[in-house]
C-alpha cells in the first residue's frame, strides 16, 4: 500500500478492531484499552499511517493548533519562551504555529488575520501589540488570546507579565545604594508596555531616593540602536555614572560600546543594569546585574489561561503579574560617593 493513501479503516482491518477504536486512539483526550492500543500502534506503523489532523478538526470543531506571534527573536529571552511554550502546549496535545511579526500593531493585525485562517484554537502574542479592533474580531470569533510579556488597556485580553514597575524600582534603589548619583536610562520600543512600566518604576525609584534622571536615550530593543544610544550618551564630558538599559539584549550592546569603543571600565567608571536575565547575562564577559523574569511560571500561567478559555468559552479575561528578582553581578559595584 506504499503508493496508496492509507486510511483509518485500513488500520482497523489489519489490527482487527473497529474504526472508531482507531479514531479514539489518535484523538487526544480519549483512550482505548492497552491491548487495543498496542494492536493499533503496530498496524499503523506497518502501514505507515498518520491521522489527518485537519480532517479531524472539521469533525471535532477543534484544530488543536495554537498560533504564537513573536515580535522578534534576536533577544535571547524569546527563543527560550517559544521553546518552553511549545513544549508545554505539546504536552497538552496541541501543536504550535510560530509567526514572526514586528513591534508595530499594524503588522500584528496582518499576521493575526492569517493565523485565523488556520482555524487556530487560541493565540499567544509574545511582546506584540494588537489593535482594539482586531481584538474585538478575535473575541467575536471565539478565539481566545493571551498577551505574554505585554499589557494592553483592552479588558477583553488576558495577559501574563512580570512586575516591570517593581523591577524598575528595584534597579533604581540598587544603583542609589551603591553610591551612583548620575543615573541614566536607555529605553526600548516606546509603544511597549514593558518599556513604559520599567521606565516608570525606575523614575519612581529615583524620586524616592531624591534624584532625577540624568540622561535618556532610546534603543528600540535593537542591538545596533542601543549601541548608537550609548555613543550619544557617553561620548561627552558630562556622562552618567550608571545606566539602566531596558532589557539585557540592549545592555550587552551598551557594554560593548562602553568598554571597546569608549574605553570605560565597568563597573568602576559606570555601572550597567538590564532586565530579563537571559543566559549571556551570566557569562563572565558580561556578568550583568539584572531583573530575573520567572519564565517557568509565566509560561505555566499563559498555558493555563489559554486552555481554560478554549474549554470554557465564557471565561473572563485574567491579568497575572509575577514578581521578578534582582540578581546582582559584577556590572555594578559600590563606590565612595565622597571621593
Amino acid at each position: 500500500m506504499a503508493n496508496e493513501k492509507v486510511t483509518s479503516n485500513d488500520v482497523a482491518r489489519l489490527a482487527g478492531v473497529s474504526q472508531s477504536a482507531v479514531s479514539r486512539f489518535f484523538t487526544p483526550g480519549t483512550s482505548v484499552s492497552k491491548r487495543t492500543a498496542e494492536k493499533i500502534k503496530a498496524a499503523a506503523e506497518q502501514l505507515g499511517y498518520r491521522p489527518n489532523v485537519l480532517a479531524r478538526s472539521l469533525i471535532t470543531g477543534k484544530s488543536r493548533i495554537i498560533g504564537l506571534v513573536v515580535a522578534y527573536l534576536e533577544n535571547y529571552f524569546y527563543p527560550d519562551v517559544v521553546e518552553r511554550l511549545s513544549r508545554s502546549l505539546q504536552d497538552q496535545g496541541y501543536h504550535v504555529l510560530v509567526f514572526i511579526s514586528s513591534l508595530a500593531a499594524d503588522k500584528v493585525e496582518e499576521i493575526t488575520q492569517e493565523i485565523l485562517d488556520y482555524q487556530v484554537d487560541g493565540i499567544v502574542l509574545a511582546s506584540a501589540n494588537m489593535s482594539s479592533e482586531l481584538a474585538a474580531r478575535c473575541h467575536a470569533s471565539g478565539v481566545p488570546i493571551v498577551l505574554f510579556n505585554r499589557l494592553q488597556d483592552d479588558e477583553r485580553l488576558s495577559a501574563v507579565t512580570s512586575d516591570n514597575l517593581g523591577g524598575g524600582r528595584l534597579l533604581a534603589r540598587h544603583l542609589i545604594d551603591t553610591g551612583r548619583r548620575k543615573l541614566a536610562y536607555i529605553a526600548g520600543f516606546e509603544g511597549a508596555s514593558t518599556q513604559r512600566d520599567r521606565e516608570r518604576g525606575f523614575l519612581e525609584g529615583l524620586a524616592e531616593g531624591g534624584l532625577q534622571l540624568f540622561a535618556r536615550d532610546v534603543g528600540n530593543f535593537r542591538y545596533e540602536e542601543a549601541q548608537a544610544a550609548a555613543r550619544r550618551m557617553f561620548s561627552g564630558t558630562e556622562r552618567p555614572d550608571a545606566v539602566f538599559v531596558c532589557n539585557d539584549h540592549m545592555a550587552f550592546a551598551v557594554m560593548d560600546v562602553l568598554r571597546f569603543e569608549l574605553g570605560l571600565k565597568i563597573p568602576w567608571d559606570v555601572s550597567v543594569v538590564g532586565f530579563d536575565d537571559v543566559p549571556p547575562a551570566r557569562w563572565p564577559a558580561y556578568d550583568l546585574t539584572t531583573i530575573r523574569q520567572n519564565v517557568d511560571d509565566m509560561v505555566a500561567e499563559t498555558v493555563n489561561i489559554l486552555l481554560t478559555a478554549i474549554e470554557e468559552r465564557d471565561t473572563p479575561a485574567r491579568r497575572v503579574c509575577l514578581d521578578g528578582a534582582l540578581v546582582v553581578r559584577g556590572s555594578t559595584a559600590s563606590v565612595d560617593i565622597n571621593s
